[in-house]
C-alpha cells in the first residue's frame, strides 16, 4: 500500500499528475482542490489512496488528510466509485459535502455529475454519522490534531456516563482552540460545558 508520495511534479492536469519520486513517476487521479494546490517543476506531498481491482491499479492523492478521509468515506458507500468521489470532491468542498449528508440535502449531492437520487440517499443514510468531524461549526479540525487525545477523553466520558456524540462535538471546538490539550484538560473542559 502506497500511503503517501513526497517528488517533483513533472506533468500537471486538473485531474490528474504525474509526481516523480526516486526516480519512479507515479500517475496520480487527483480532485481540483488538490490540483489547486500543486504546480508543476515544483516539489510536493501528497497523502494516496492506492485501488486494486481486475482491470487496473490505481492511484489516487490528496493535499491534506482530510480530503483523503472523506474519499475513503464516500467510496464506501455502495454505488460510489473513486471516479465519482474525486468528481465530488472536486465540485464541493469537505464541509459542504459533509454539511449536505448531515442534513439530509440530496439535492446539493445529485448536482454532482453521476450522483442520482438513490446514490444521494444511500450516502447520506450511510455517512450521516461519520462526517461529523468534518462539519464542527463549519470547519474542518485541523489534520495535526491529536486524535488520540480525543479518543481517550470521549473514552473516559462514555465511562461516566456521557453520551460520545454529545462530548464529541464540544470536544472538538475545545482541540480546534487549542491542539496542546491533555486528556484530563479536555475531560474538565468537557465536563464543564456540558
Amino acid at each position: 500500500m502506497i500511503y503517501s508520495l513526497r517528488g517533483k511534479i513533472t506533468e500537471l492536469a486538473p485531474t490528474s499528475t504525474v509526481l516523480e519520486a526516486a526516480g519512479v513517476g507515479y500517475y496520480v487521479g487527483i480532485s481540483l482542490q488538490t490540483s489547486k494546490q500543486l504546480e508543476a517543476g515544483k516539489d510536493a506531498f501528497l497523502y494516496t489512496q492506492q485501488i486494486i481491482r481486475e482491470d487496473a491499479h490505481l492511484l489516487f492523492g490528496f493535499h491534506s488528510l482530510a480530503e483523503k478521509e472523506m474519499f475513503n468515506l464516500l467510496i464506501s458507500v455502495t454505488g460510489v466509485g473513486p471516479a465519482s468521489a474525486i468528481i465530488m470532491l472536486s465540485s464541493l468542498s469537505n464541509q459542504e459535502i459533509a454539511s449536505a449528508i448531515t442534513n439530509g440535502q440530496s439535492g446539493l449531492l445529485q448536482k454532482v455529475k453521476g450522483i442520482g437520487v438513490k446514490t444521494a440517499e444511500r450516502i447520506i443514510v450511510d455517512l450521516r454519522d461519520k462526517v461529523q468531524k468534518f462539519t464542527v461549526e463549519g470547519m474542518e479540525i485541523p489534520s495535526g490534531i491529536d486524535n488520540k487525545v480525543k479518543e481517550e477523553s470521549l473514552s473516559a466520558l462514555e465511562v461516566l456516563g456521557i453520551p460520545k456524540k454529545m462530548s464529541e462535538k464540544i470536544a472538538d471546538r475545545f482541540l480546534k482552540q487549542d491542539s496542546s490539550l491533555k486528556v484530563e484538560e479536555l475531560v474538565k473542559l468537557i465536563l464543564k460545558n456540558i
